[in-house]
């Protein structure tokens, strides 16, 4: 086996600098090459030593190898030896990560690589005699077949030569090559334990909260203003509730820099574990809730108690399927050999990981661009193809597994989105009596951390969409792939021996599946633009659909024998689409050309109301057989009690769950919007839903149009959040840096004696009667309780502010001009923040060979192949580098140090001038609709100046490139950071005065 792979031993090692390209030769001799130079010696050259090789390729101007590598990737390496651990794929990185001290790390030049891939095989080399020996040794046999450039190293060090047959067969008592890959097989089960009973309501005190933070940040901690104060007052939101639908609701503004994570961590958990329950921690941003769940190390320094005690929760298209990592095994010997390779890594990983999780989790978020993208879709769970209970694997899967180590956890950590999913279930539930309704033990105690984003989560958990997509996707749930390659199973294969013999489930599942048939078939995107070609196969006849059932309860199915000239979902999209079509109009905007176009609902186009009533009518032929077999379905839990085994009970009721979430709750959706069409709401009277047509179009889609549908949102998305919310929760904690839309002292200097008290007295309340408004908690009966800690920070001796007021916004080449004199000046650690992803891309373009070669690595979101967690693992350890990104880097990124010390903002973040918010600037701004933008516009400055400063010792300038930014939002501004307004150049001579220098790699 050895033979025929390179050695790793030997072989000559490649980094890159701002100089050229640092070589060592497999001769030993150290040299700078330019990159020309070095793409003509990599023709000759043996399989050279790299990190991250096809970033690496990307800056010699090569296309990004495939799999099997034609270099020996480092980070591959690490990926073998070290599983579920994540590294910033940099020489530098994974020096840091190995251990290697920073003085011998100094400029990560290339005889770095030879030390960084002995420390790997020394630790290799310990798993000689390891438990997982066996498995180590079939997995590196079946990577040697698939070509990868290490198994022969890898090999070696493990002494597999001594074991391996003549042929490099294993023995035949061993694990076999083919077996390494089938994790299915040995990942441990899950099982059942008796539920957890109620939490106690006992009160906790301040005091009590204060000791738990003292001991969370132990000896030596930096001393936080303003934080043993936050956790006092978060501790009301674990008080005992008074009155059923009341909960106690805390809001807390707490600067930048109080700790308010392990301020609300400290009284949470003392909470629980004196009352057996478990506290909900939300977030609205993966990077935070990973960040949050490291802060509990300090709570929980052993792995295996913290594993027991905390749990993070996300949707499940986060995770690995086993099923589907089944299926693509079984099918990897017709795949070209990278397949093989990328699935023997992710077996590596999925016997190590805590938790499955590929997205933010412990699985690198540069492994996709090592070993492909869709090798990791290709496995995760897929929105809709979950077949639950009747899985094989169900009782190893990863996602079964963190839903029962959350009904025990004392802190679980989740997202907006699936909390507030979480408690709409669980209504509906109770409201249909159901005996289990939800997946998880409602949680009565919740923190919603990123509290500003409450209504944009909210406005994204309760609107609707009748579009192509949703509705494409119902019907391929309902009817499986129809002859494409897909595990998309359908309803029929799903309910399986639920339904065989028993005429009343049977009748309306064959109804409703054939009345799924009124669903865009197959190929609708294209006939959707008009461009079906002559092959394309017609939407499904009439005949298809049965007759009345032999029961007698489908009469509806009846009308559907009629001949039916069009799909009427399809017909009703297409008007849609015409629609949106006449009467939206071009902005004119370079980046519009792949955006939305939208248009009012009303007036309606001729017929769209006749389509939209034969749509609603099909809609409900295919709702109502679906409701009476999710009734008759959890009829047989009650009727079957004695014969029922435990296996088939679970099956039946997450089937229940399924036809109630994923199918009828949507119809009824649907059908309820269809409803608007014939009732225009009144023009004097103010809403409760808006309606519109979006027609969204993408790059790389044909035509450059993806898809069209009516959207419904609530005008207010707090009213449903505060509905769902009021029954379960018995206590909430609301917290956020940027809850007010005000600084925190007053501006304006008195004009007579006691003015300036009154007025920030009358600004304050109006400032936290908006924030309730934004949060939902003005719609709860009690009043909340309010409170506001101080930034610690001297922002005035920390901080400097500019707006540049010589630079043309609206010119890509300009902007570019001013980020890569402005990254310059700061010698790197530099954030660039845009508004729209095609600016951020053309900036990044014009200035990333210039960055290069001042030694300024740079890194973009919508650009780089990796997850935002890595990229800000980057941007955290090389201190030189700059990043560019847009809303997610705005929130919730934590860089301390002198790594960031320069934030970049394109322009002033305005709210998106779209129709909901036309709507709810007219109806939500109290008349004050400049005003109302205005508020938009400084939250989002706040939390981009929140990036700057996130210690004591730090030093950061804030720079605004728009020249037309008006004085009224400067209050965004914390006190102390006075704005001044110049030009470029200036700004940037201010700049390199005031950050300290250091040197450069």
């Amino acid at each position: 086996m050895q033979s025929s792979f390179p050695s790793a031993h030997d072989a000559p090692a490649l980094t890159a600098h701002h100089r050229g390209i640092s070589v060592l030769t497999e001769d030993g001799e150290f040299l700078t090459l330019s990159i020309a130079e070095i793409r003509e010696r990599l023709q000759t050259m043996p399989c050279p030593l790299v990190v991250h090789a096809p970033a690496f390729a990307r800056k010699l101007g090569l296309h990004a190898p495939g799999q099997p590598c034609p270099w020996l990737d480092l980070l591959e390496l690490f990926a073998f030896v070290y599983p579920a651990r994540s590294v910033a794929p940099t020489p530098r990185g994974l020096a840091l990560a190995l251990g290697v001290e920073e003085e011998r790390i100094g400029q990560a030049e290339a005889d770095l690589l030879p030390l960084l891939t002995s420390l790997m095989l020394a630790e290799l080399a310990r798993h000689k005699s390891s438990p997982e020996a066996e498995f180590l040794a079939a997995l590196t046999v079946r990577l040697g077949q698939a070509g990868w450039p290490w198994a022969g190293t890898v090999a070696e060090t493990l002494g597999l030569h001594e074991k391996l047959g003549p042929r490099g067969q294993l023995p035949e008592d061993a694990m076999q090559p083919g077996d390494a890959l089938r994790v299915w097989r040995v990942l441990p089960k899950w099982e059942d334990v008796a539920p957890r009973p109620p939490p106690a309501s006992h009160p906790i005190t301040s005091a009590e909260a204060r000791a738990r933070l003292t001991m969370l940040l132990g000896e030596g901690a930096e001393s936080r203003a303003g934080q043993a104060d936050f956790a006092s007052v978060s501790t009301a939101a674990f008080e005992p509730r008074t009155m059923r639908g009341n909960p106690a609701v805390v809001l807390a503004e707490a600067g930048t820099g109080t700790g308010k994570t392990l301020g609300y961590i400290a009284p949470a958990s003392v909470w629980a574990e004196r009352n057996g329950g478990s506290v909900w921690i939300s977030t609205y941003t993966r990077h935070l809730q990973r960040q949050i769940e490291q802060e509990t190390h300090r709570l929980f320094p052993d792995d295996a108690t913290r594993r027991r005690h905390v749990v993070l929760r996300k949707g499940r298209e986060n995770y690995l399927c086993l099923l589907n990592m089944e299926e693509a095994v079984n099918s990897a010997a017709s795949r070209p050999a990278g397949v093989t390779i990328a699935l023997a890594m992710l077996a590596r990983w999925a016997r190590a990981t805590a938790d499955g999780d590929l997205t933010g989790g412990d699985l690198p978020g540069w492994f996709g661009d090592l070993f492909g993208h869709g090798n990791i879709t290709g496995v995760a769970d897929r929105r809709g193809e979950c077949i639950h209970g009747a899985c094989p694997h169900y009782q190893r899967c990863f996602v079964e597994h963190t839903i029962r180590r959350a009904r025990e956890a004392d802190l679980v950590i989740a997202n907006h989105a699936l909390v507030m999913a979480q408690a709409a279930y669980s209504e509906n539930a109770m409201a249909d009596d159901s005996e289990e309704g939800e997946e998880d033990s409602t949680p009565s105690r919740y923190v919603f951390d990123e509290g500003h984003h409450l209504a944009d989560a909210a406005d994204g958990a309760f609107s609707a969409e009748l579009s192509g997509l949703e509705a494409a996707e119902l019907r391929r749930w309902l009817l499986g792939a129809e002859g494409r390659r897909s595990r998309a199973r359908g309803l029929k294969r799903r309910l399986d021996d639920l339904v065989v013999g028993l005429p009343k489930l049977e009748t309306p599942l064959d109804a409703a599946l054939m009345a799924a048939h009124a669903l865009p078939a197959p190929g609708w995107s294209t006939r959707l633009a008009g461009t079906e070609g002559e092959n394309e196969p017609p939407p499904h006849p009439a005949e298809d659909v049965p007759a009345q059932g032999e029961d007698g309860l489908f009469p509806m199915v009846q009308n559907a024998v009629e001949p039916v000239l069009e799909n009427p979902t399809e017909m009703f999209l297409k008007l849609l689409r015409q629609q949106v079509l006449a009467r939206s109009q071009e902005r004119g905007r370079a980046d519009h050309a792949y955006g939305a176009l939208e248009c009012d609902l009303h007036p309606l186009l001729p017929d769209l109301a006749q389509a939209g009533q034969a749509l609603a009518r099909a809609l409900g032929r295919l709702a109502e057989p679906l409701r009476i077999l999710a009734e008759r379905l959890h009829a047989r839990l009650q009727d079957e009690a004695e014969s029922l085994d435990s296996v088939t009970r679970g099956r039946i009721e997450a089937m229940v769950r399924a036809l109630r979430r994923r199918a009828i709750t949507r119809l009824d959706a649907w059908i309820a919007m269809l409803d608007a069409l014939d009732h225009p709401p009144p023009a004097d009277a103010t809403p409760t839903h808006i309606h519109f047509i979006r027609l969204d179009r993408r790059e790389k889609q044909r035509m450059g149009e993806q898809d069209v549908g009516l959207h419904r949102h609530w005008l207010d998305p707090t009213v449903p959040f505060a509905a769902v919310m009021a029954m379960p929760a018995q206590g909430m904690l609301i917290t956020s840096a940027t809850l007010r839309d005000q600084s925190d002292t007053p501006r304006k200097p008195p004009t007579e004696e006691g003015q300036t008290e009154d007025l920030y007295s009358e600004e304050s309340e109006r400032a936290w009667e908006a924030a309730e408004a934004r949060t939902g908690a003005n719609h709860f009966p009690a009043p909340a309780i309010r409170a506001s800690l101080s930034s610690p920070f001297d922002y005035a001796r920390q901080t400097r502010t500019f707006i540049v007021n010589d630079i043309d916004h609206g010119s890509i080449a300009d902007l570019a001009a001013a980020y890569r004199t402005l990254f310059q000046a700061s010698g790197g650690g530099g954030l660039g923040l845009f508004t729209a992803i095609s600016r951020l891309r053309g900036v990044h373009s014009r200035i990333a060979p210039a960055l290069e070669e001042s030694g300024l690595p740079l890194y973009a979101q919508h650009v780089d192949a990796m997850d935002n967690a890595t990229l800000v693992d980057i941007f955290r350890t090389e201190e030189h580098a700059c990043l560019l990104g847009t809303d997610a880097m705005r929130d919730g990124v934590d860089v301390p140090g002198n790594a960031l010390r320069l934030v970049v903002f394109e322009r002033v973040p305005w709210p998106r001038p779209d129709i909901l918010h036309r709507e709810r600037r007219i109806h939500l701004s109290g008349g004050d609709t400049t005003g109302y933008d205005d508020r938009i516009a400084r939250l989002r400055l706040r939390q981009a100046f929140g990036r700057l400063i996130r210690s004591q010792s730090d030093r950061g300038v804030f720079v605004l490139l728009d020249r037309r930014t008006p004085s009224r939002l400067l209050s965004a501004f914390p006190p102390g950071a006075e704005v001044r307004r110049m030009g470029l150049a200036d700004t940037a001579r201010e700049i390199e005065n005031f950050l300290p220098r250091t040197p450069q790699n």
